[in-house]
Parts: structure tokens; C-alpha cells; sequence
């Protein structure tokens, strides 16, 4: 969760600057000596949230902003039959005019945009969407500019955020179950000639049929897969127990209702089964290459393994514990202090989700084609991630509020304790820690990280916690939240 909502560096866009000069051929200088302007403001309330201010600048001001924009260009412009700096203004004009009114609108619009912010009085949330209304010399230059606020944040319900800490202790029987994950691991797979059970590995040939007709992906050839691991249907599943390797045998199977082939959804189907091989697994002794395979002394014997165990499940067991508190803080809080949310937010942090799904799945991986935005819009719908960036947009509102408000300054120390938990699997810790601080965006995620984790401290503080014992298993796996 940390790195959602303090981010460090917004592009000017996010700032509410005005966008950079509209003429992609823009020839005007930079350091021009900025003049007072004289314009009519005012801002209309489109929405909850949404504003449109619209700024007038009279016609005699663009004209001006032209003027100096011809007399820039007349400088340096090489014009045949004229020294350089020497032609005629009307010559200049002449050929340099359409480029001359594009630089004043760009102009005039990042020179106008601050101060018609200021004189309104509003502060944008978002980069703005500008319109041009009206152009000279026909009429004075209009624009407005369409953009979100930010709402108004009052957390008076802080002190009533009450959260549940659970408190696990790691039992003997934890450790048996990783020591049995880890064994399982490193598992061997060997034939047998009695009948199929759950948990053995078979090899088998199959081809369904619906009503007597095979159909599409219903056929395999040497398949291996384990029975009780939910790869097959549990018609399937249950049909091959019983049976031995060159058994050929008749299956009667029912699709599930929500099966994802839809013209195979709730459909009953005969599948012809051939049995390969059934083998069952042999898992290895807890013995001197075991031990030394999980790093651990043959001296320490078992003993020491478990004990090495015991450490790594209370490593993770303080995680979880950390994760589901901070989950559990940000929840109430929300809960608590319901606001509006500017909608230009909420789809930046759908973009934002988008994108990352579609690195994760590896979507830009192969080839040269990457994804264009408007192709993963299409496969990736805004729907999709609408609650999460919903939610993400508002813990951003209410933290950033609560760091103002309490004045919460990053701890240097816990961002380097952060660093040193990421080091710790790398083999050159060192150059890793040199690599994330030579790194301005990597060392404010971390910052980002530290700050996040003091401000549910604090919000504990306020609050109250309720400690909740449960099992190593309820930690880890909990279950779904019932829908609201």
C-alpha cells in the first residue's frame, strides 16, 4: 500500500500549471520580461468538485504579446534581400505572422493562467483542459479552463477508528506444516501398481464428447496431473479414482454451472479415459543433505531446523500483522470520514492501475508492438479498476491531510531500516543500498514507505486497538470479506 498517495515530484501538469507552449514550432524565447495583464476572470461550479474558469485578456494586450513576439523573430530571422534584424516589421509579419499569433496565445495563456488562479481564488487538483473561446483581432482572447479541486478534509472522527490486532503465537504444529511444505518441495514421484488415490500423480489419455460429438479442447494425450489438486473437473477427478495404470474406462461428467467455456457451462459429457501410470510421492528424510539443502548445520540436527523455521514464520507472522493493522487503520479511516473525490484523480489512478496490470501480465513483454493507451483502455475497461482507485485517491486525501495537520516529518532512520529489510536477500547488500540512493524516485518511495508507516502509528495512537487471538492459518489466509 505504501507509494499510493504521497507522490513526491507531480509533473507541472499536477500541479495546475498551464500546459507548455501550444505551437510545437514555438520560437519564442525564454526570459522574456513578464507585463501586467488586465483581465476579466470569474469561475463557474460545473460540479461537486469541477470548476471552469474563464479569462478574458483584452484584444490590445494580445495584440501587444504579438508585437514583441514579431520583433523577437525580426532579430535573428534570415529574410532574402535583407541583412539579418533589417526587414521591413510588415515583411515579417507577412511571413512570420500565423507563427507570431500561435506563440502570443501560448503565451498569454501560461503567462494569464497563475494570476486568474490567484484573482479567483481556487486551487486547482488537477492539470487543466483548456479551451480557446475567442481569438483576436475579431474579438478579445477567451479561454477557459476546465479543471477539479480538491475537497474540503476534516478528520473529527479519529479519535472512534478502533482496529483489531491479532496476536499469534507460532505453534509446534506451524512448523510441522512448513517443514512438511519444504519436504514436499524436493517430493519425488514413483510408480505403483495398485488403484488411483487422492494425492497420487496420474498420466492419462482422455477425449470428451458431448452427446456422442468430441469437442473443442476436450482432447489431451499424456497428461499428467494430481488428483485432489483440482487441475481436472471433480466428475474426472472422481471417475479415475479406483482405477489402475491400462485401465480404459467411460467417465460421466457435469460441467460446472459457472464453468468459463460457456457452451460447455451446466453440459453432462462422456469422457473416454485411458490410465498411463499412477504414481504416488515420496517425500525425502529430514537428513544431512536435507539440512544442508535449507542451510542448515548437521550438528544443529532437525532441531536446528525447526528453530530456523520458528524465526521465518514469526518474520512473516510480524508482517502480516503490520500489513492487516495498517489495512485495518486505513479502512476505519475512510469509513469514518467519507469525502468527494475529484474525478480527473480518479481516472489518473485508473490509467495508473491499468498500466501496472498490464505489466504484470506481460502484455509489452514480446515483440516491438507496445500497447497504446487506447488498446489497453479497450482490453482493460475503467470499470475493472474503478473501486481501487476510488479508494486509493481517498487514503491519499485523508494521510496527506492527517501528515499536514500533525506535522509528521519522514524518519531517516526507519527509511533506512526499510532499505536494510530489502538489502537483506540480495548477496552485495552494499551495492544495492549505493544503487537505491543514487536513485531520487526509488529513495522517495522509500520516504513515501517510512511516512506511511508513521502515520498509522499515529492514528493507533488516537484510537484504540483491540488485540484478537487467532492461528498462524487465520493470519495468513483470511477470508473473503462478505459483499456490503
Amino acid at each position: 500500500m505504501h507509494g499510493l498517495w504521497l507522490q513526491a515530484g507531480l509533473p507541472w501538469a499536477m500541479r495546475g500549471l498551464p500546459q507548455p507552449a501550444l505551437n510545437p514550432n514555438s520560437t519564442r524565447p525564454a526570459g522574456l520580461i513578464q507585463r501586467k495583464t488586465f483581465m476579466e476572470v470569474h469561475v463557474e461550479s460545473t460540479g461537486a468538485l469541477t470548476r471552469s474558469l474563464h479569462v478574458t485578456v483584452p484584444a490590445a494586450e494580445f495584440e501587444k504579446e504579438v508585437g514583441d513576439q514579431l520583433k523577437q523573430i525580426a532579430h535573428r530571422a534570415r529574410i532574402p534581400g535583407f541583412r539579418p534584424g533589417h526587414a521591413p516589421m510588415t515583411v515579417v509579419r507577412q511571413r512570420y505572422g500565423a507563427s507570431a499569433h500561435a506563440d502570443a496565445l501560448s503565451g498569454l495563456l501560461q503567462k494569464t493562467y497563475p494570476d486568474a488562479l490567484k484573482q479567483a481564488g481556487v486551487e486547482p487538483a488537477s492539470a487543466p483542459r483548456i479551451e480557446i473561446e475567442s481569438e483576436p483581432p475579431e474579438k478579445p482572447f477567451g479561454y477557459v479552463a476546465h479543471f477539479d479541486v480538491l475537497p474540503e478534509v476534516k478528520l473529527d472522527k479519529l479519535d472512534t477508528l478502533e482496529v483489531d490486532r491479532p496476536q499469534v503465537e507460532v505453534t509446534d504444529a506451524d512448523i510441522d506444516k512448513l517443514i512438511a511444505n519444504l519436504r514436499k518441495q524436493r517430493r519425488e514421484w514413483v510408480a505403483v501398481e495398485r488403484a488411483a488415490a487422492t494425492g497420487d500423480q496420474v498420466n492419462l489419455d482422455f477425449e470428451g464428447k458431448l452427446d456422442g460429438e468430441a469437442f473443442a479442447g476436450g482432447k489431451g494425450e499424456k497428461v499428467d496431473a494430481e488428483l485432489g489438486a483440482g487441475r481436472f473437473i471433480a466428475d474426472l477427478e472422481t471417475a479415475i479414482v479406483g482405477h489402475k495404470a491400462g485401465d480404459v474406462f467411460t467417465a460421466d461428467v457435469k460441467f460446472p454451472d459457472d464453468y468459463q467455456a460457456k457452451e460447455l457451462a451446466g453440459k453432462a459429457a462422456q469422457f473416454d479415459v485411458t490410465l498411463n501410470s499412477v504414481k504416488q510421492e515420496k517425500l525425502p528424510e529430514v537428513d544431512a543433505e536435507f539440512l544442508k539443502t535449507h542451510g542448515v548445520d548437521e550438528a544443529a540436527g532437525e532441531a536446528g531446523l525447526r528453530a530456523k523455521c520458528k524465526t521465518a514464520l514469526e518474520a512473516e507472522r510480524d508482517k502480516a500483522v503490520r500489513m492487516r493493522v495498517k489495512e485495518g487503520v486505513m479502512e476505519k479511516l475512510m469509513a469514518a470520514h467519507p469525502i468527494e473525490l475529484p474525478p480527473s484523480r480518479v481516472e489518473h489512478e485508473i490509467g495508473h492501475l491499468r498500466e501496472e496490470m498490464v505489466e504484470r501480465m506481460g502484455l509489452n513483454r514480446y515483440g516491438n508492438n507496445k500497447l497504446t493507451p487506447e488498446k489497453s483502455a479497450e482490453m482493460l475497461p475503467a470499470n475493472l479498476f474503478e473501486g481501487r482507485a476510488r479508494e486509493r485517491v481517498a487514503l491519499s486525501l485523508l494521510l496527506s491531510e492527517f501528515v499536514s495537520s500533525r506535522e509528521l516529518k519522514v524518519d531517516e532512520a526507519r527509511v533506512e531500516k526499510l532499505l536494510d529489510g530489502i538489502a537483506a536477500s540480495y548477496e552485495d547488500q552494499e551495492q544495492l543500498r549505493q544503487y537505491y540512493h543514487s536513485n531520487e524516485q526509488l529513495m522517495s518511495n522509500l520516504r513515501g514507505a517510512a511516512l506511511e508507516d508513521q502515520a498509522v502509528e499515529a492514528l493507533l495512537a488516537l484510537g484504540t486497538v483491540h488485540d484478537k487471538p487467532m492461528s498462524m492459518d487465520e493470519l495468513m489466509n483470511p477470508q473473503p470479506k462478505a459483499p456490503a
